[in-house]
């Protein structure tokens, strides 16, 4: 994965974790790491972060802990380009992430891709916790209408048990209210990613965790 880089391995490691780990902008860790006597360009730090953070996720979902099977599911506004996109995020009753997917609108066909990946990186949950929004209690129906499962997934619309997840969304927020805004749909997509695989080492939801959290994002960037 890092053949042909310039830079060492462990450096760009650093530069990634630094961005996605702290409320910073691109030109801000680059100044970190001048400071540390390295020298590149904020617009390599941000392709690193797009090229290394869908296989980031990709090992972070074969370490991760089975979560609970009573989730917690919303949607939050995520500004790109200017324009309203949707982060669809699910925690279950301990907190701990489910999934998360970013979306190009708020529909049956959004809630219904969110849910698909969330099963599939998790399993079946036994019951999922949402709004009175239409969309999400028709994308777990066609869901159940496929019969995939034994059991249907029972929906429960309970609004203080969705005040987990909401709250959740503010760890995300904080990270990127110092950015400079998402002006594509990609970039804030992978950046997003990026931020929430580190939330999700931040809570221990990980199998063969390293003593420190950047020594365990490193070892998803092998």
């Amino acid at each position: 994965m890092f053949k042909h880089h310039r830079y060492p391995r462990v450096i760009i490691q650093q530069a990634v974790y630094f961005k996605l780990r702290f409320s910073l902008s691109y030109r801000d860790v680059e100044e970190l790491m001048q400071i540390r006597g390295v020298d590149v360009d904020h617009s390599t730090i941000q392709r690193w972060v797009f090229k290394f953070t869908p296989e980031i996720e990709k090992n972070m979902n074969k370490r991760k802990y089975r979560t609970g099977d009573s989730w917690r599911m919303d949607e939050t506004y995520i500004k790109v380009g200017g324009k309203d996109r949707f982060l669809y995020r699910a925690v279950d009753k301990e907190g701990n992430i489910v999934d998360f997917l970013l979306t190009k609108s708020r529909q049956r066909m959004s809630a219904q891709k969110f849910f698909n990946k969330a099963i599939e990186n998790n399993g079946k949950p036994r019951v999922i916790n949402i709004d009175k929004i239409g969309s999400n209690n028709s994308a777990i129906r066609v869901v159940n209408r496929r019969g995939l499962f034994k059991k249907n997934i029972r929906i429960r619309q309970c609004k203080y048990l969705n005040n987990i997840v909401e709250q959740d969304h503010r760890s995300v927020k904080r990270r990127i209210v110092n950015m400079t805004g998402f002006k594509e749909f990609e970039s804030a997509q992978w950046t997003l990613s990026g931020i929430e695989v580190v939330n999700i080492l931040r809570k221990n939801q990980l199998e063969k965790s390293r003593k420190t959290n950047f020594k365990t994002f490193a070892s998803l960037v092998a």
